[in-house]
């Protein structure tokens, strides 16, 4: 029962992930110049999920906590977390390509950082007053 409402809740940043990914394709195969490269943008949204959901875990495993200091432990470390995921991927995308850097593929994925990061959010507030009228 728990894995069937963590994964409804986080479906929206799941259709986030696809429909970004499926837009990147298209934008690739059409051959669209966006002044991104779409495969570091793919590559980029592949990490930014995968650091929002490791993120998107610890943020619902500190609403089942009632001590404070764990609750903000929790959500520091899921912010901390995501951060550093993103920071290192950047810095060896940065030190592979050097000069060839995107730097709208960067900009590209600082936006989508936003929104993921805003939808994640939304949910988790959600979910807190789900729980504390519930």
């Amino acid at each position: 029962m728990e894995n069937k409402s963590f994964l409804r809740a986080f479906l929206p940043l799941l259709i986030i992930f696809t429909g970004t990914t499926a837009l990147l394709v298209i934008i690739g195969i059409l051959g669209i110049d966006w002044r991104m490269s779409p495969s570091v943008m793919i590559a980029g949204n592949a990490i930014l999920f995968i650091a929002t959901a490791i993120s998107f875990y610890l943020y619902r495993q500190s609403l089942n906590n009632n001590n404070v200091q764990a609750f903000l432990r929790m959500i520091y470390g899921g912010m901390f977390v995501k951060m550093m995921i993103c920071l290192f991927a950047a810095l060896i995308y940065i030190g592979i390509v050097k000069k060839e850097v995107s730097m709208g593929a960067i900009f590209g994925l600082m936006f989508l950082y936003f929104v993921y990061a805003f939808i994640e959010i939304w949910v988790i507030m959600k979910l807190s007053k789900q729980k504390r009228n519930g």
